[in-house]
């Protein structure tokens, strides 16, 4: 049901998603540690969900046509996911790093838990409006 919520709910929703896409990612890179000749993948979509939510204090761009991007809001965000080109290639030609990967783990895990918390009092302020604001019945 598009515009049932807020876009705040909406950019949460997208952003766990994400998150989430993220998280598949790293634990893709720690499961082919010992891989050899794997290569390392990234997520970004940090910039795309900024420019989507117009966050970035550089020049705004009217969206004049519905495939502009940035045009659809965070719904039409997508994660790019591409291999790492700071990785360092071992002997064996992998370019996973685990104590690094792991760090990144739980940088997504910490950042995943804030966006549901936010998402959390943001349906819990929702619900109170529903029920215990209604006023005079």
């Amino acid at each position: 049901m598009k515009g049932l919520f807020d876009p705040t709910i909406n950019a949460l929703n997208q952003n766990l998603n994400l998150r989430l896409e993220n998280q598949n990612v790293i634990s893709a890179n720690i499961a082919n540690a010992d891989t050899p000749g794997y290569k390392a993948k990234a997520v970004s979509f940090e910039q795309a969900m900024r420019d989507a939510m117009d966050l970035n204090e550089n020049v705004k761009l009217e969206a004049t046509d519905s495939a502009h991007f940035g045009s659809k809001g965070p719904e039409g965000v997508t994660a790019d996911v591409y291999e790492d080109p700071n990785g360092v290639e071992s002997l064996d030609g992998n370019t996973v790093d685990r104590s690094a990967e792991m760090a990144k783990m739980k940088e997504n895990q910490i950042l995943y838990n804030a966006s549901v918390e936010s998402l959390r009092k943001k349906l819990g302020m929702l619900e109170y409006g529903i029920t215990e604001g209604g006023g005079n019945r």
